[in-house]
Parts: C-alpha cells; sequence; structure tokens
C-alpha cells in the first residue's frame, strides 16, 4: 500500500503521440463514465484528488499519468484513460476516444497490465465487451487483466460473489476483485495484484546455471 501512496502526477496527454516514452512497467485503469474508476485510484494511492473526477462525466478526455517510486525513483506508472459510453459526449468524441483507446491499448509497448472498473449492478456493457475483444491478444500474449467490481457496498454477500463468479466467466483468463472505498473493501487485495505486476519476481537459476556462471 505505501508504494501506491507515492503517486504523483506526470503528464496528461490528448493525443497518443504526446505520451513519453518509458520503460517502467506501465498500469492502465479503463471503464465507463460513472464506473467510480476515479475513486478506485484516489483511494488507493491515499490522495483525494490525484485521478481528477469531473462533474460532467465523460468531459475528462485526456490520458494521465502518474508515476509510482520510492525515494523519488520511478518504477511504475498508473494510466488513467478517460472514461467511456457517457451520453451525453458528442458522438464524433466518442469515436475519437474509442480509437485513442484501442490505440493506446495494442501498442503502448510498455503495458504491463489494465484494471477494468465495472459496476457490477449493471454488468458489463457493449463498449466493455469491445474493450475485451481489444485486448484478448494481448492478454492471451501474457497481459495482466483484473477487473474491479466496484461499490461492492451496494451489494450483500450473496450477491458479491454471483458477481464474481460471472465476471470470471466473462473476464476470459482475467482476474476479479470486489472493491468498495466507504466499506473498505478490496483496497489491499487490489493493491498486493498491482505491486506484483509491476514487481515480478524473477524465477530462481538452475544450479548448473548458478555453477557455470
Amino acid at each position: 500500500m505505501g508504494w501506491l501512496h507515492t503517486a504523483k502526477f506526470l503528464t496528461t496527454a490528448p493525443q497518443l503521440h504526446f505520451l513519453p516514452p518509458l520503460d517502467v512497467p506501465e498500469i492502465a485503469f479503463v471503464g465507463r463514465s460513472n464506473a467510480g474508476k476515479s475513486t478506485c485510484i484516489n483511494t488507493l494511492t491515499q490522495q483525494k484528488q490525484l485521478a481528477f473526477a469531473s462533474k460532467k462525466p465523460g468531459r475528462t478526455q485526456h490520458i494521465n499519468l502518474f508515476s509510482l517510486g520510492k525515494q523519488g525513483v520511478t518504477d511504475a506508472v498508473l494510466t488513467d484513460l478517460p472514461g467511456y459510453g457517457y451520453a451525453a459526449v458528442p458522438k464524433a468524441d466518442k469515436i475519437r476516444w474509442q480509437q485513442v483507446m484501442a490505440n493506446y491499448l495494442v501498442t503502448r509497448e510498455n503495458l504491463k497490465g489494465i484494471v477494468l472498473m465495472c459496476d457490477p449492478r449493471h454488468g458489463l456493457t457493449e463498449l466493455d465487451e469491445i474493450l475485451l475483444d481489444i485486448i484478448r491478444p494481448r492478454v492471451e500474449a501474457g497481459l495482466k487483466f483484473l477487473v474491479v467490481l466496484t461499490k461492492a457496498d451496494k451489494l450483500t454477500r450473496s450477491e458479491g460473489a454471483k458477481a464474481v463468479s460471472i465476471m470470471q466467466l466473462q473476464a476470459g483468463g482475467g482476474e476479479v476483485r470486489l472493491f468498495s472505498a466507504p466499506k473498505r473493501i478490496g483496497i489491499e487485495d487490489v493493491a498486493q495484484v498491482l505491486w506484483q505486476w509491476a514487481h515480478p519476481v524473477l524465477p530462481l537459476a538452475e544450479p548448473e546455471t548458478l555453477i557455470n556462471q
């Protein structure tokens, strides 16, 4: 958890070509507007206004990067992608941002994992399904993937367990976690997953390899 608390604003970009090339693991947060993405990021980092939540959902249309690392050394980056699917946003803007997000998710070389925010009371939308189709090849190739079921405090225990089971079938190999900022549900679980993504444990070398060295 302390590692996530080091998050600092790095840069913002209206288009992909404005993003700086990075060689540290990048973890992207995606999800439809009102799914609780900004709240989740701010809760994990213990910073109330790190991720900007617009009063008009869907109006925040920049890619925002936040650096992570102790002693001032960046060892990973969180990416907050614009929320999608809000009805009040002009159709042309929706199409443009769908293209930007798709290009980012497919081409960003240092992308290590994707966190999809989903309100379990509504389930996956058509746009969520499209996103899953876009990232499926990269997930099959090893990209990490986590579905965070937000607003879990609105569910009973049995409803939460059912939502997790359903999402595990739909996530296509991704992990699933319940999350609630007000009730402090799942915060440490999600933080642990992100830490492991950014700091994978390297396999031990075989004895013969060590001897030969």
